[in-house]
């Protein structure tokens, strides 16, 4: 059986991790896996910080590195993604994508070859370290089945100033999705705590245990039938957060297979990440804009 080593050290961007427990910590970074299988890694003896052998309660320390065995029976062939991603702007620091829906920002268990960040490394892009082999300069991600702009840091100095922006809310991210129903309101802000659904690990929910904030503001375009365009700017960049805040005031994405309950099939959400905007490393301002995508606009005719 063929086993793939995934290697983590806690600097930079996980510096935050540091006093966490390691199998709090791997919860976070290996998506894909529920809480008992994190366990049964450890336990297993599959996990390593430094070379040595850990429990669950083992609490990280700046620089850890950790060395982490995964079975690669359930991994994803390769998969030319080359026609599902187009480069909007890149220079010597960074660069934007756009991406299709269902392609994943970076490998996880079940996705090794058919990602951005396999894509990108077999291309010979330049990728700033991250601490990880999972995600090299990855600034911030969308869900598989979310299609919009994706920023990449190449150099170490991009990656540390993104990040800085990305934790003091400085890079405005923008949305636009069809949801279930209508809201009346025509502009809103969604200010709820977002954490792990305890019962469903693939899921998140508005909750204050073990959660962190999230505010999602909103503004209506259009009301449909019996839908509603709207277009979302976060505040915070939570797992799922849109989506799960749109559940929250009884409006979830429709499409949403995980959060929308007798979701109509559009093959994923109807959620696209259009607009872009920060400060550069030059210190001037820009903003990059994906085209809407036509599965988006057939979806509008449709739900007319």
């Amino acid at each position: 059986m063929d086993f793939e080593i995934l290697n983590v050290k806690i600097y930079d961007k996980y510096i935050s991790y540091i006093n966490s427990r390691i199998d709090i910590f791997l919860s976070q970074i290996l998506n894909d896996f529920s809480r008992n299988q994190i366990s049964k890694l450890i336990n297993e003896e599959h996990v390593k910080v430094n070379n040595k052998v850990v429990k669950s309660s083992y609490k990280l320390k700046l620089n850890d590195e950790i060395f982490i065995k995964i079975c690669k029976e359930k991994t994803v062939e390769y998969k030319d993604i080359s026609n599902d991603i187009k480069i909007i702007f890149q220079n010597d620091d960074y660069l934007v994508l756009n991406k299709n829906r269902g392609i994943v920002v970076h490998p996880s268990l079940g996705h090794h070859g058919d990602t951005i960040v396999d894509f990108l490394k077999r291309n010979n892009y330049r990728l700033a370290d991250t601490g990880d082999d999972i995600r090299p300069g990855i600034v911030h991600r969308i869900d598989k089945d979310t299609s919009g702009l994706l920023l990449i840091a190449k150099t170490q100095k991009a990656l540390t100033y993104f990040s800085s922006l990305l934790k003091n809310h400085e890079i405005k991210r923008e949305y636009i999705a069809i949801v279930r129903g209508i809201i009346k309101e025509n502009s809103g802000t969604i200010d709820a705590p977002i954490g792990r659904d305890e019962k469903d690990r693939k899921k998140y929910k508005v909750t204050n245990l073990n959660s962190k904030p999230a505010v999602t503001h909103f503004n209506v375009v259009e009301r449909l039938k019996n839908h509603t365009i709207v277009k979302l700017k976060l505040e915070t960049g939570r797992t799922h957060q849109i989506r799960v805040h749109m559940l929250f005031i009884n409006h979830p994405i429709e499409g949403d297979e995980l959060y929308c309950n007798n979701y109509k099939n559009f093959n994923g959400q109807l959620l696209h990440a259009y607009k872009l905007s920060f400060i550069d490393l030059n210190g001037e301002k820009v903003e990059y804009t994906g085209e809407i995508p036509e599965y988006f606009k057939k979806a509008i005719e449709l739900l007319k």
